[in-house]
């Protein structure tokens, strides 16, 4: 029974978009799109409105959104439908942690979880998105396919199988990992399938809505992936090869979302990195758009581009260090030194932002103490560089399948936690904000990040998105999490082989412990 109060909310939300895309579902293939997470987080993430325009282009489709919100059950925004009216569900998962809001989300919609428990009268549920590209393997007994790769390829071709009415056609699908429909004991393969011309492929904010992060801004995506190769960054490869939008497309996007909000917001993995990106914010400045980033290198800042940030009354600056030391920052191929960095820090303050936040990673491989400590010290040496609020994030690290610390151990809880405590000590002297993210969290993170089969099944019986809840699942399916958070050896197969990113991207198994082992010799 679908609530009336449930309804009238959802009207409400509607009332206060532009852009939504409503179709009448006569004879059209119905296709729920979720993000696993709230309507506010969900409507940031650029990569949903990417995929609500791939899958609503063909006219024979119609797709609506739904979110992890308190209706009950689940319903779809544009027409208020329970998820299971629908023909297709297709999760974009940005991260590991929002596997548990998937399960949630198909538990409140009263279909079963299993996909070998579900037949032709359930939606067939498809997964793709950052974290699964890098790993599908623990939502294999979830989903029927898992996509890996870039939406704008495999899309397309997952429509033209799911209009056959035929599930298996979904096994010659490039880019599906599809376990389900391979037979009992061989081993599922996928190639990934990137978007090489991403010119062909607008990505910007199609609805426009003021209960998000980014509401006051029109998002258009600069560059995909990244070159810059820093060991730890899933971006730096399962997204590879980096690619750009040429300055004509981006300036046209720019001009369109302009209609709709006073600032653009460039997205990218490192949109200071754009190769005309000074040309870039003079056209905006020049269309009388107002600017955001979403991220910047501290080696790469321009000052047309600090110039065109502050004249677009931006407050904050934020740079990622990621490292205090500079023995560590080389290890991680980070490459900045900390010259770059003060030099960022000072221009921030020559250009009048009132705040800089900065991110670093806590329990590194071969982080020592004394690395740690570095934190402090180069904090301190940013403070007088800039006189505003300084903020510091110390995020635990977590290994990502398909990188060079792929193979490295989770460095100890205890260990983390006092690492972060004491930098938070000596920070609070310097007037400096540091903010530990969850070290805990972090392990439930790292064991899905590098989760199997095991993990999969403890995925699909745990109860609840709490810790515990969570540890009482493994350890019903038998998955010692210390597996997952140990150090790995070179010679053992790695659970997503099979779905890892083909060697033409760089991103082979050799070269990946060459690059593992050049971070160890730095150590």
């Amino acid at each position: 029974m679908i609530r009336w109060e449930d309804q009238a909310a959802i009207r409400e939300r509607l009332a206060g978009e532009q852009g939504t895309i409503v179709k009448d579902w006569g004879g059209r293939l119905a296709v729920a799109l979720v993000y696993p997470n709230t309507y506010h987080v969900g409507m940031s993430s650029l990569g949903l409105h990417a995929l609500y325009r791939l899958f609503n282009q063909p006219d024979d489709v119609v797709c609506e959104r739904a979110f992890l919100d308190d209706f009950d059950p689940p319903l779809a925004l544009e027409s208020q439908r329970p998820l299971d009216d629908f023909a297709v569900i297709a999760f974009t998962v940005s991260y590991e942690l929002d596997y548990f809001n998937l399960v949630a989300i198909l538990r409140a919609a009263g279909i079963p979880l299993l996909a070998a428990e579900r037949d032709e009268r359930h939606p067939l549920i498809i997964a793709g998105g950052p974290a699964p590209t890098a790993n599908p393997v623990p939502l294999s007994l979830i989903c029927d396919a898992v996509a890996v790769g870039d939406g704008e390829v495999i899309v397309p071709a997952l429509l033209d199988a799911l209009r056959t009415g035929d599930r298996a056609t979904l096994a010659g699908v490039p880019g599906l990992y599809t376990p389900i429909a391979t037979p009992s004991g061989e081993t599922p393969s996928v190639t990934r399938q990137p978007a090489l011309d991403l010119d062909a492929f607008p990505v910007s904010t199609v609805v426009y809505t003021h209960d998000t992060e980014f509401g006051g801004m029109a998002l258009v995506e600069v560059s995909r992936g990244c070159g810059r190769g820093c060991r730890f960054c899933l971006t730096g490869y399962c997204l590879r090869p980096s690619r750009e939008r040429s300055l004509d497309v981006l300036l046209r996007q720019a001009e369109e979302g302009l209609q709709h909000r006073p600032r653009v917001g460039l997205v990218g993995a490192a949109v200071s990195d754009y190769s005309r990106i000074d040309e870039l914010v003079a056209g905006i400045r020049a269309l009388g758009g107002r600017i955001a980033v979403s991220s910047l290198r501290a080696d790469s800042l321009t000052e047309p581009l600090l110039a065109a940030l502050a004249e677009s009354d931006t407050q904050t600056i934020t740079l990622a260090p990621e490292a205090g030391s500079q023995r560590l920052r080389d290890a991680v191929r980070k490459g900045l030194t900390q010259a770059h960095i003060l030099h960022a820090a000072g221009q921030a303050q020559a250009h009048g932002f009132h705040n800089l936040k900065l991110y670093f990673m806590v329990g590194l491989p071969s982080e020592t103490d004394a690395d740690a400590g570095a934190i402090v010290d180069l904090c301190r040496a940013v403070r007088q560089q800039f006189q505003g609020g300084i903020s510091a994030t110390l995020t635990p690290f977590v290994p990502k399948a398909g990188t060079p610390f792929q193979w490295a151990a989770v460095t100890p809880l205890a260990i983390v936690r006092a690492r972060q405590r004491r930098v938070q000590s000596a920070l609070r002297g310097l007037r400096i904000a540091a903010r530990p993210e969850s070290a805990e969290w972090a392990e439930v993170q790292a064991v899905l990040s590098r989760g199997d089969v095991g993990v999969a099944r403890a995925l699909s019986v745990c109860q609840g998105p709490t810790r515990r809840a969570w540890g009482d699942a493994l350890a019903s399916c038998g998955a010692d999490p210390a597996r997952y958070l140990g150090a790995w050896s070179p010679d053992e197969p790695l659970p997503w082989d099979a779905a890892a990113a083909d060697a033409a991207a760089g991103a082979d198994r050799d070269r990946l412990w060459r690059e593992y082992q050049r971070a160890m010799d730095a150590a």
